[in-house]
């Protein structure tokens, strides 16, 4: 395996621990994220060693979602303003790789670069080995791809989970939302891009258990412990006997088409008013925008 620039690999006795090194980026995607994180899962897979796999992030929190600010304030000052060119590339990881130019926009070149991500982040569902994701701080956008690509979910109480931008510019690629959750709390995520809490993503279903920043890893390790024991075969039977029910209820469908409006979200009258307005003041900014007529209450607090 090449040197890893996202993330570090190391085992831990019969623990493969993948984490997330980008923290001054928030662990933001990038172009190699999902090709390392595939990588390294394999790895685990192939270690004799190996009975379970740690999925966790340095720094601040979990993971933010793709690292847009960068590809997309470099895009706007390459071209000028968005709003003058229709039909921009406003897809980060097609434009660092060049493979679109001008004003032209084909979807099938979207499709190609953004399920490659898709099957990075899916290595941790057919991982051969259990995958326990730890998130600390928040877990947002693209950052649940990976969080709920995991079997485990172990989450710090005050957490913020959730998928902001169904607000405008995303889908879901890897839709897992509503066999993790159900369809109508996926829904009442998806249908407003409201986040949950640690507390409350255990209450619905999304996390195994929560606990306090400072008792978090300990509740994270006593549960690696406990799968580690089993014997290797049994953790792989049980794997593939509980993911063959969600294979069967169409999950790779779903995927082709959420990945197909995830690029089609990009390219729609507010996609590009959003990518306009970030050329402006800048990509965080226009996220701060974007969220605070939400005022991000939660379910919990939602009052309508």
């Amino acid at each position: 395996m090449s040197e890893l620039t996202t993330m570090t690999y190391a085992v831990d006795g019969r623990i493969a621990r993948i984490t997330l090194d980008r923290p001054a980026r928030g662990n933001g995607i990038t172009l190699e994220l999902p090709r390392e994180l595939a990588a390294c899962v394999e790895r685990a897979n192939l270690d004799p060693n190996v009975h379970v796999i740690a999925l966790a992030g340095n720094g601040k929190g979990f993971c933010g979602g793709y690292d847009l600010q960068a590809s997309a304030e470099s895009l706007m000052r390459g071209m000028g303003n968005a709003s003058e060119v229709p039909g921009s590339p406003c897809d980060p990881e097609v434009i660092a790789n060049n493979h679109q130019s001008g004003s032209d926009w084909d979807a099938t070149v979207d499709y190609a670069m953004m399920s490659r991500n898709v099957r990075g982040f899916m290595s941790l569902f057919h991982s051969d080995k259990p995958v326990v994701c730890k998130v600390h701080g928040f877990c947002v956008a693209g950052g649940t791809d990976m969080a709920l690509c995991s079997d485990l979910l172990v989450i710090e109480d005050r957490a913020k989970i959730g998928y902001p931008p169904a607000r405008v510019w995303g889908v879901p690629t890897t839709a897992l939302w509503v066999h993790r959750i159900g369809l109508e709390k996926a829904k009442r995520l998806l249908f407003t891009g409201d986040c949950l809490s640690g507390e409350e993503a255990v209450a619905w279903g999304l996390a195994i258990e929560c606990a306090p920043r400072e008792q978090l890893d300990t509740r994270f390790e006593a549960l690696l412990a406990r799968i580690a024991r089993m014997p290797k075969n049994q953790l792989i039977m049980m794997k593939l006997l509980l993911n063959q029910t969600v294979a069967n209820q169409g999950l790779h469908t779903t995927q082709i088409l959420g990945t197909v409006f995830d690029g089609i979200a990009r390219h729609t009258p507010e996609g590009h008013a959003f990518v306009a307005r970030a050329s402006e003041v800048g990509f965080r900014q226009a996220v701060r925008e974007r969220d605070t007529p939400f005022g991000d209450p939660g379910p919990s607090t939602f009052k309508g």
